[in-house]
C-alpha cells in the first residue's frame, strides 16, 4: 500500500478540492488564534495540504515536536511559530513530491519567523527507528489523517512510544470504523487514500495502543463522516467512520483502569488561550477555579506533564476507594455531530 498512497498523495491529488471525502479533516476547525499563523506560511506550502484543522494541543513553546505524514509542511511551519526559537519541530513523510515542496520553502519561512527550527526526513512511519532521532527526545508527537494510511499500525504506536519522553504525548486525530473493515475494503486503493480502507475498528486501535505502551487513551473530540461520493458510499454499506482526535500520554504508572483515590484538582486559567477552562479530553473539561474530582490516571497525566503548573492538586496515591464511578465502555463516539460532556472522569 505504500505506492498507492504515494501515487495518490504525490501525483494524483493536487489540493483539498480532490478528495471525495471528508475523512481527511480532523474533527475541529481552526481556532481564530491560530490563523495569524497560517497566514504567514508560504500560499504553494498551504495549497498542497490535503485536509483542514490542524492538529495541535496547548502548550507547546520550548518544546521538541515531531510531525508524522509532514506532507508539504504546512503543520510543521505553524507549529514551528508555536514551539518558537528555543524549540524544534522535525517532520516526517514518505512522499518525495510533498518534501521537496516543504524543504523549497525553508529560507522564506525562516526569514518570515525570524529563526530556523525545522527539519524534514524522508522515511516511512513504521520505521522510525532506521530515522535520525534519538530515543525519548520528543515532548510531542502530532500527526493527522495519517496513521490509518499505515500497514503496521502497531510499529508506527512503538516507535512514537520509543521517541517520546516520559511524560510525553502523542496527540492527534485519524478515522475509525464501528466495526472491523473488510479485506475487500481494506484493499481498494481509493478507499485506502481517502483514509477508510485502512481504518481501524476503535476497539481494536485502544488494545493496540495499550499493548504499545499507552495504557490509557484519551479521545478529545469526534465527528461522524460523511461520504458524499455515491460510489463509494454504496461499496462502504452499513460501516460508519468517524473523524476523532484523541491524545496518549507516555506515563508508566497509569493504570489500566481509572481508580479513585479521592483526589482533585483546581485549573489556575493560566493556559495561553484557555482562560476560563481546560479541555484535557471530551470527559475532562474543567472549569477554572473550581475543585475539579478527577481518578489518579487524570491527575497523573496532568501532574507528571507539561501541564503542571497550571493546576493545584488535592489529595495523593495513600488511599484507594475502588474504581472511580462512571467509567465504562461502549462506542465512543458521538452519533450525530456535537460535543462531549462536562461530567469528571470517564
Amino acid at each position: 500500500m505504500h505506492e498507492v498512497v504515494q501515487d495518490y498523495y504525490g501525483r494524483q491529488l493536487q489540493g483539498s478540492a480532490d478528495l471525495k471525502t471528508d475523512a481527511c479533516c480532523d474533527a475541529s476547525a481552526v481556532p481564530e488564534w491560530l490563523k495569524p499563523l497560517l497566514a504567514r506560511i508560504h500560499p504553494q506550502v498551504l495549497s498542497r495540504y490535503y485536509g483542514c484543522g490542524l492538529v495541535c494541543p496547548p502548550l507547546l513553546e520550548g518544546c521538541r515536536v515531531l510531525d508524522l505524514g509532514c506532507g508539504s509542511g504546512r503543520d510543521v511551519y505553524a507549529l514551528a511559530q508555536l514551539v518558537g526559537p528555543s524549540g524544534s519541530v522535525v517532520g516526517v513523510d514518505m512522499t518525495a513530491e510533498q518534501l521537496a515542496v516543504a524543504e523549497q520553502h525553508r529560507d522564506y519561512h525562516a526569514e518570515q519567523f525570524g529563526f530556523d527550527n525545522v527539519r524534514f526526513l524522508h522515511g516511512y512511519i513504521e520505521r522510525l527507528e532506521d530515522l535520525d532521532l534519538e530515543p525519548g527526545s520528543f515532548d510531542v508527537i502530532v500527526s493527522n489523517c495519517v496513521v490509518n494510511l499505515s500497514t503496521d499500525k502497531e510499529a508506527v504506536l512503538r516507535g512514537i512510544h520509543r521517541l517520546l519522553k516520559e511524560g510525553g504525548e502523542f496527540y492527534f486525530s485519524d478515522v475509525y470504523a464501528d466495526r472491523r473493515v473488510p479485506d475487500a475494503l481494506r484493499t481498494d486503493p481509493v478507499l485506502y487514500g481517502e483514509c477508510l480502507g485502512g481504518a481501524l475498528y476503535w476497539n481494536d486501535f485502544i488494545s493496540l495502543a495499550r499493548s504499545s505502551g499507552f495504557i490509557d487513551t484519551r479521545l478529545i473530540e469526534d465527528r461522524p463522516l460523511q461520504i458524499t461520493n455515491p460510489e463509494l458510499a454504496e461499496r462502504c454499506g452499513n460501516l460508519r467512520f468517524f473523524s476523532a482526535s484523541y491524545r496518549l500520554f507516555k506515563l508508566a504508572q497509569l493504570e489500566s483502569d481509572c481508580e479513585d483515590y479521592g483526589q482533585a484538582v483546581v485549573y489556575r486559567g493560566t493556559v495561553v488561550n484557555s482562560p476560563h477552562r481546560f479541555v484535557l479530553d471530551k470527559h475532562h473539561v474543567i472549569e477554572a477555579g473550581r475543585v475539579f474530582p478527577v481518578c489518579g490516571n487524570t491527575w497523573r497525566m496532568l501532574a507528571d506533564t507539561r501541564f503542571a503548573e497550571h493546576f493545584e492538586f488535592i489529595g495523593d496515591f495513600s488511599t484507594h476507594y475502588g474504581l472511580f464511578e462512571g467509567c465504562g465502555g461502549g462506542l465512543p463516539f458521538d452519533g450525530e455531530a456535537g460535543g462531549g460532556a462536562d461530567a469528571p472522569c470517564c
